[in-house]
């Protein structure tokens, strides 16, 4: 008598802050049984539940209450390099695309796109495959020289989470306690940045993280 083989849902963990957004994301797959959604709305509580829940896909908005997706990106893989993240945004500049992509993520999808465009990027990342939006990975091919000449794509991850935690208004303290790192280091970072970005002072390195669109 032939085995029949029981195949298990994919679980989807969605870290995002905005219930309109978490509801959507779950009346897209609610029709299907094959996806189990779970959710949790900060960088914390998400790394928790990607290590308690162990989901086949991370899906993760970039703006974040207290990190950024960047920074529980960077948590997540180093946990487990082989977990399959897409990242989740408003922000739809290539550049942001491209650092995504450099940071291990396998999806890159604008909340600005048919959200249709979620369920067929999860399926993607599920069966092990890239997706990024048609029209991002359009912008991306075509603005190849100006992703070159912008300041995001000169910076680390981890200097990127110090800019875009100072542009939202963190004192150099309160970033050092985000992110579990010393006083000394997020100060000397933050000179750094100054060099690499051509800012005069705190005041206008502040300017330049809202101009990115960081703050």
């Amino acid at each position: 008598m032939a085995q029949t083989t029981v195949k298990l849902a994919t679980r989807v963990l969605i870290v995002d802050d905005h219930p309109v957004v978490v509801s959507g994301c779950r009346a897209l797959f609610a029709a299907d049984a094959s996806v189990k959604i779970d959710q949790a709305d900060d960088a914390k509580s998400g790394h928790r539940a990607f290590l308690t829940r162990k989901p086949d896909v991370t899906v993760i908005d970039i703006n974040l209450p207290d990190v950024s997706g960047f920074e529980l990106m960077r948590r997540i893989r180093k946990d487990d390099p082989d977990a399959k993240i897409i990242m989740f945004s408003m922000n739809d500049d290539p550049a942001f695309v491209v650092r995504a992509v450099e940071l291990g993520a396998q999806g890159y999808v604008s909340k600005a796109d048919d959200p249709r465009t979620l369920v067929k990027a999860v399926r993607k990342v599920a069966a092990g495959d890239n997706f990024i939006s048609p029209q991002l990975a359009e912008a991306v091919t075509f603005s190849a020289a100006s992703i070159k000449a912008n300041p995001a794509s000169q910076v680390s991850a981890r200097e990127l989470e110090i800019l875009r935690l100072l542009g939202r208004g963190d004192k150099i303290v309160e970033v050092a306690d985000a992110l579990g790192i010393s006083y000394k280091t997020v100060a000397n970072t933050t000179s750094l940045l100054k060099q690499k970005l051509g800012a005069k002072n705190h005041s206008d390195l502040i300017r330049i993280a809202v101009e990115l669109g960081l703050g």
